[in-house]
């Protein structure tokens, strides 16, 4: 976000800021309809209720998007400790998401780290390669099995799991979509409900949408540049790593062609500004009338909806060669070096916080994507749905949807393609030159685990 660097999650949205949610116009508050959600975490294990002695819990969490998300997963949890008045869960807003795999990088070194933590789902085998992090599997065989696993969407799970295990479950999710002013599609004689569906139209859409005061689209290339770029590589032929974190694709003709384009918006075609383009100021100048389309994460949509003064659509990413955006986001985690009655409660907490009804009523609240399938059967989200029919156009796009960019040494890798693509943007290399870098880099960086 994503749904980006490693980046998702103002809790879940401001996620670099990164994208918006807020509770704001939510079909009754996420309090009201939490509270009437069942439990399927009351089937769960029974931590604590022997001692007489609550298990306190330190939870660490990130936000990425605009709105009031601390509010909303502090809530969140507060419910939580009140159907559970054996166990203490202590939410601790952390920052962004690469201000929280920081400290939970520090905690696990000096063997403090926190119970339960939602991190960005890429951040799976930098946890790996600390041995910080603990497998899920057998927990959710005694409690949902393979039936609450494959409840979630694909999509997520492939950030989610590797060599058969489960080692993170799917919280605060999201894809990048395409955000659009519908006015601004009038004013130029432009279909309203038909938004750019290729590469050619999205240049030609931009051109006339762009007038003085106003873009005619804008993409951050700060923040979660890779993620970005990852969408377009997506589009023009296949994802940048192999499944296990090994290797990277970065270096490729379809994907020089795809950061060409990219370059070519602002400095050829001109519809976009030149140089660096802030992350969290791009949905306000989309809010502001600045920009007439954007790219950015759906983890903005709640956000969107409830400060936009005009019309405005959701629409999947236009495609080159096929549709395609990488997930993006934040899961629960749990770490080694807790002791079994917390390991019971934090997955008390993690059902708690995934279960159905309430992740539909996150999504809601938020605009991130409703990690489970279920949820978007329940009664609140069929509704939101009918009557905010875009709020479903993240989750049909999973159907185009791949694991963002997450590798062994992730975070190196990550600033490796980081550093180019900037080097792009600004000006200072050519595409082919920069991706031929970051290569280079990249497969030094993972030689160790190619031996």
């Amino acid at each position: 976000m994503r749904t980006v660097v490693k980046g998702l999650f103002s809790v879940l949205m401001s996620m670099a800021l990164i994208t918006g949610c807020s509770s704001g116009n939510a079909p009754a508050t996420g309090s009201q309809a939490r509270a009437g959600a069942g439990s399927e975490a009351a089937a769960g294990s029974g931590a604590g209720k022997a001692s007489g002695e609550k298990t306190e819990l330190t939870f660490f969490y990130p936000v990425a998007v605009g709105g009031p998300l601390t509010k909303i997963v502090d809530g969140m949890a507060e419910e939580f400790n009140k159907a559970n008045p054996d166990i203490a869960v202590k939410p601790v807003y952390t920052g962004s998401y690469q201000d929280t795999t920081t400290k939970i990088q520090a905690a696990v070194q000096g063997k403090t780290p926190p119970d339960v933590a939602v991190m960005l789902s890429t951040e799976l085998y930098t946890m790996l390669d600390m041995d910080a992090i603990l497998p899920l599997d057998d927990f959710i065989a005694k409690d949902g099995g393979s039936e609450y696993v494959n409840d979630f969407y694909p999509g997520f799970m492939a950030n989610s799991q590797v060599d058969g295990k489960t080692y993170s479950i799917p919280f605060q999710r999201s894809t990048i979509v395409l955000y659009y002013n519908k006015e601004a599609f009038k004013e130029v004689g432009l279909d309203p409900e038909k938004p750019p569906q290729n590469w050619d139209e999205l240049v030609e859409y931009a051109t006339k949408l762009k007038k003085d005061g106003r873009w005619g689209v804008e993409i951050p290339t700060s923040g979660f540049p890779y993620w970005m770029f990852q969408s377009f590589a997506l589009q023009n032929g296949k994802n940048l790593m192999t499944e296990d974190g090994k290797k990277v694709f970065f270096d490729t003709p379809e994907n020089v062609e795809a950061l060409q384009l990219w370059v070519d918006l602002a400095k050829k075609h001109q519809v976009m500004p030149e140089g660096v383009i802030e992350w969290a100021t791009v949905p306000s100048d989309f809010l502001e009338g600045k920009t007439a389309m954007m790219y950015h994460t759906t983890g903005n949509l709640t956000n969107v909806k409830n400060n936009a003064k005009f019309d405005f659509g959701v629409a999947f990413l236009p495609a080159k060669k096929t549709f395609g955006s990488p997930t993006g986001g934040g899961n629960f985690y749990m770490f080694k070096g807790i002791d079994e009655k917390k390991q019971e409660a934090a997955w008390k907490f993690i059902r708690f916080m995934t279960e159905p009804e309430r992740a539909a009523q996150w999504s809601i609240d938020t605009g991130y994507v409703a990690t489970r399938k279920s949820a978007y059967e329940t009664e609140s989200m069929k509704e939101y749905v009918k009557t905010f029919p875009v709020a479903a156009v993240a989750r049909d796009q999973l159907a185009y949807g791949h694991a963002e960019l997450s590798t062994h040494n992730n975070g190196k890798v990550t600033k490796a393609l980081n550093d180019s693509l900037q080097a792009v943007i600004t000006g200072q290399a050519e595409p082919a030159a920069a991706l031929k870098k970051a290569q280079e880099e990249a497969d030094k960086i993972l030689a160790p685990f190619n031996k």
